[in-house]
């Protein structure tokens, strides 16, 4: 005979009274499935820091019994308080029913029950702000011709991979287009003229704008176009940033001038750069060839070069950046 207000046989409620086993079945399960969440979210939480959550809201009106709509302690005891209890199965098989008593005693245990993963929550923060404080940002550096298509894949990569973009050119457009900036007329001088800019100088702007994306986004991963072109460059960084990032690869993008030459034609006639027109282009050539090349042949050495040929479709060259970022 089924204990009134227990589940029957069938796993249908008999719906008289208040069952102390489904409070205590409620406790069991609340115990369990907050240990599958610890181990499930703060995995979940570290490997993207970044992840947010909306708040979830329950409107309790009314509870006056507990009932278990469909028992499965009948089959088997244990796996219902097991860490394997699946969450959908927790909230479907609960349900509230009529105005009047009970509505205090469960909301209290559901608020110690959110109580505990609001610790949960706070102990998660804590590991990812420990874990990411002293973890170096992980970079790749991205070289290549003006014009080889750099910035096109990195804007793929950012939007698909969760890789940060960061190009030194952008960042030192932006910079001489603020106003009062004292570093503006600097580096206007050096682009207009075909020049690299003061290595410290593009140094500091990626570090700054790495540094913003750490604080506000959590982010750990890095494409950096356009950087190192010349051996100033490489001092700077490994003086200005050093231990704080590691460079796991240089990707080099390999392209023949003369279709460099027709894309920078071609984007110049609606980019408006200054450096988009056939003068400052051959300017750049010859800059590229006696400065950036060492670079590349310098990291070649130390086997971080990845070589990517540039004459191809934008989604040809990205499958095989992905694959090679992904691995």
């Amino acid at each position: 005979m089924t204990p009134p207000g227990c589940c029957s046989k069938d796993g249908a409620s008999s719906g008289k009274g208040f069952c102390p086993f489904s409070l205590f079945l409620f406790g069991a399960t609340a115990y369990s499935f907050v240990s599958h969440l610890q181990s499930k979210s703060c995995k979940r939480a570290i490997d993207d820091a970044t992840a947010s959550e909306p708040s979830r809201v329950v409107f309790v009106l009314g509870v006056s019994r507990l009932f278990v709509s469909s028992c499965p302690v009948k089959n088997n005891p244990c796996k219902y308080c097991s860490r394997f209890f699946h969450e959908s199965f927790f909230l479907s098989n609960f349900v509230f029913q009529g105005p009047g008593a009970g509505k205090g005693t469960q909301c209290q245990l559901l608020s110690e029950y959110s109580f505990v993963r609001h610790l949960q929550s706070k102990s998660c923060k804590r590991v990812i702000d420990d874990a990411t404080a002293s973890e170096p940002s992980r970079v790749v550096f991205v070289l290549g011709g003006p014009g080889a298509g750099k910035g096109t894949q990195c804007q793929l990569l950012s939007e698909k991979l969760n890789w940060a973009h960061l190009s030194a050119g952008d960042l030192l457009r932006e910079e001489r287009k603020k106003d009062g900036s004292e570093l503006a007329d600097v580096i206007n001088a050096n682009i207009s003229a075909g020049k690299i800019v003061p290595s410290e100088i593009t140094v500091q702007l990626i570090k700054n704008a790495m540094e913003q994306l750490r604080k506000e986004k959590g982010q750990m991963k890095f494409l950096i176009d356009g950087f190192p072109r010349s051996e100033g460059n490489v001092n700077a960084w490994n003086d200005v940033v050093g231990e704080d990032a590691n460079v796991e690869c240089v990707l080099y993008f390999e392209c023949p001038e003369d279709i460099l030459t027709s894309r920078l034609l071609e984007r110049g006639k609606t980019s408006g750069r200054s450096d988009d027109s056939i003068d400052v282009i051959r300017k750049r050539f010859i800059t590229y060839r006696d400065e950036s090349m060492p670079i590349i042949d310098m990291y070649e050495k130390e086997g971080k070069v990845r070589k990517i040929i540039a004459d191809r479709s934008i989604e040809e060259i990205y499958e095989e950046l992905e694959a090679l970022l992904k691995n």
